[in-house]
């Protein structure tokens, strides 16, 4: 007895002990998941809205993908530059003409950076930008569809990577160059790229009504690496900023020869002197070969246009357009503060953070105090511009994004951690782990006038062990943060598709109510849709057969059809009938060697099949759409080439 008294006395003493611990925690540093009810705080409860909306690129995979937070819910995948079986992007014949390129149909993309259109500084929830990286491609995205709505390539550029950044009106969206390249190109040495090879920064206008593209001019500068960007904006709005490596000009080893200068440049670019320069008819007309792709959303279909010039602009033409300003070293992020007037060049090989001031730039200009030049282009003093710096706040800083409250946060590859520090004094404030490899970070409109959210998040390159494993390769992460109190708190893992770089963020209040539920069958425009079952048809023209057919819970019009032949190429113009908000309708037919079809209410599309083999195959619905879906389906005859059985349909009765 006196052993479990003893016992027992023990045992309540160490349950005293971590009720103590856990009150403690509460009360103090909120430290600990259960004592700070982490998980309530990234829970959305079922039929409760997340507060935010983030748009996270895929890298490789080519397209975007939608999140809800703080619950780390992937809602969409919107493809972009990568053919989508899921839906049948770039597989219909609607959709096929947006990924067509100077180099022919490209499938498949490298989707770095989205940006989110603004104005007065503001993000306004209008439309997504987004680069690809591989063929110079810049598209927008409709954020009242959700769906992709033009693509433009990019001439001139390789390694479409300091992109896609707006301005604060949305005026331009900026693609510049990660490759230096021969402009234009040409067969010459590759040892021969110092002097030679250029690289281009597009200025890309955005129609303000209709988000409609066009290159407006190319500056073509000196051969470095120009490897991320972002524009002036408040105090500095009307300029850009590039950082730059490689001002060595090597072209072979890298990783050793572009590391040798102590400073690299960030180039900052006045484009409202350069645009008042094109619009009084600077710059030079440059033959080019470049695809301009545009959806419309009344007839459900994309056209490709091929353009044949652009404007370039050389900056030693328009004196005091570009300046280049010192910055240690080999610097990747290049962040502008909401006010405009700090510029953080994230110098991955640098030990400190370096600060310029846009302030102290314009005096330095005014003053002329360079210190020297690099192919025409005035090279600024270095102290004369610099405003501060963090000192060694960690290993291999990467990108930068602030709260909107006087701090900034920096993600560190090396020392894999995001590191809080505050503005005007430079001094660290807090940091936190991110276990893995950590790239970009971002906070609700951190890149813009108006920052948001009280969230931040990184999104982490090696995944390793944080979740359970799935072969040699896993998904990598993001790792969610609260900041609003003096301290970063880590509340949630979750796992993110293809690679994310970077992502655009927003309260999804802006974007939510404008969100479009169905396409109007009224508004319908497409030149085989069939509004209804009475004009469904099927129209032979030579070896051509176009079949206009409808969808609807639950039955296909025609579901019976008969005279088609082997050697034909048959049309399925495909119309959803539904008006009633997420009913979709998919389909299928067997041998349909490119995609099945999801096609939304209200809308048409179109997939072609070319049958090889005499039969009789059925088609159905590949979206589970009523209880009957498992009854909506029909039959297509197939006879041989030289059959005489004529064209023949029916819904509802046996074809004679």
């Amino acid at each position: 007895m006196k052993n479990i008294i003893t016992s027992s006395i023990a045992m309540l003493v160490i349950l005293i002990g971590f009720t103590s611990c856990n009150k403690g925690n509460n009360s103090g540093g909120k430290s600990g998941a259960l004592a700070s009810n982490v998980a309530e705080r990234v829970y959305v409860a079922p039929g409760e809205y997340d507060s935010h909306y983030a748009f996270l690129s895929g890298g490789y995979s080519g397209n975007v993908t939608v999140y809800g937070l703080p619950s780390g819910r992937m809602f969409k995948e919107i493809p972009v530059f990568s053919q989508f079986p899921t839906s049948g992007y770039g597989y219909s014949e609607e959709t096929k003409p947006m990924l067509n390129t100077s180099h022919g149909f490209i499938p498949w993309g490298d989707a770095h950076h989205p940006d989110i259109s603004q104005s007065k500084g503001e993000l306004d929830g209008r439309w997504l930008f987004i680069n690809e990286n591989n063929t110079p491609r810049i598209a927008r995205l409709s954020l009242t569809t959700f769906e992709t709505e033009e693509i433009i390539e990019v001439p001139n550029s390789a390694g479409n990577h300091s992109s896609s950044f707006v301005t604060e009106n949305t005026e331009y969206v900026v693609a510049g160059t990660r490759f230096s390249v021969p402009i234009p190109q040409r067969d010459m040495p590759i040892k021969d790229y110092k002097g030679n090879f250029q690289g281009a920064l597009s200025f890309i206008s955005v129609a303000p009504e209709t988000g409609n593209m066009d290159i407006k001019f190319q500056i073509l500068m000196p051969g470095f690496n120009y490897d991320l960007s972002h524009p002036g904006r408040g105090k500095s709005h009307g300029w850009f900023f590039f950082t730059t490596y490689n001002t060595e000009e090597a072209s072979t080893l890298l990783e050793v020869n572009a590391s040798q200068n102590d400073k690299d440049f960030i180039a900052a670019i006045n484009w409202k002197k350069i645009e008042e320069y094109v619009n009084n008819g600077g710059g030079t007309m440059m033959p080019a070969n470049y695809a301009h792709n545009v959806y419309d959303e009344e007839t459900h279909t994309a056209t490709s246009t091929m353009k044949k010039e652009v404007r370039v602009v050389n900056p030693i033409d328009v004196p005091g357009a570009v300046y280049f300003i010192p910055t240690p070293k080999s610097p990747h992020g290049c962040d502008v503060d909401p006010s405009g007037e700090y510029i953080v060049g994230n110098g991955k090989l640098s030990a400190n953070l370096t600060v310029h001031s846009f302030t102290k730039m314009l005096d330095a200009i005014e003053k002329e105090k360079f210190a020297g030049e690099a192919y025409g282009i005035p090279i600024l003093n270095f102290e004369d511009v610099l405003a501060g710096v963090v000192e060694q706040p960690g290993l291999g800083p990467l990108h930068t994004e602030f709260d909107g409250k006087g701090y900034a946060y920096t993600t560190f590859f090396i020392s894999s951690e995001v590191v809080k520090w505050k503005i005007g004094t430079w001094e660290v404030i807090d940091r936190k782990p991110t276990y893995y490899s950590v790239g970009h970070l971002t906070i609700p409109g951190g890149n813009s006038g108006k920052p948001q959210g009280k969230y931040m998040f990184a999104m982490n390159k090696i995944t390793k062990d944080r979740y359970l494993p799935t072969g040699p390769e896993m998904e990598h992460s993001a790792q969610l943060y609260d900041i609003s109190g003096d301290k970063m708190e880590l509340l949630l893992d979750f796992p993110t598709h293809g690679e994310p770089h970077y992502a655009a963020a927003m309260e999804a209040s802006i974007i939510k109510e404008q969100s479009q539920k169905i396409y109007k069958l009224a508004d319908n425009k497409h030149p085989y849709a069939a509004k209804s079952d009475a004009d469904t048809k099927v129209v032979r023209e030579g070896k051509e057969v176009h079949i206009y057919l409808t969808t609807i819970r639950s039955h296909f019009s025609p579901d019976n059809i008969e005279g088609i032949k082997v050697g034909d190429k048959v049309y399925f113009h495909v119309t959803n009938l539904e008006q009633d908000f997420d009913v979709p309708h998919g389909f299928a037919v067997i041998g349909q060697n490119n995609s099945e079809l999801l096609v939304m209410p209200g809308q048409t599309k179109t997939s072609v099949w070319e049958p090889k083999q005499v039969g009789v195959w059925p088609f159905y619905c590949t979206d589970f759409c009523s209880a009957l879906h498992q009854e909506m389906q029909g039959y297509i005859r197939v006879s041989a080439a030289d059959s005489d059985t004529p064209i023949k349909w029916s819904l509802g009765e046996d074809i004679e």
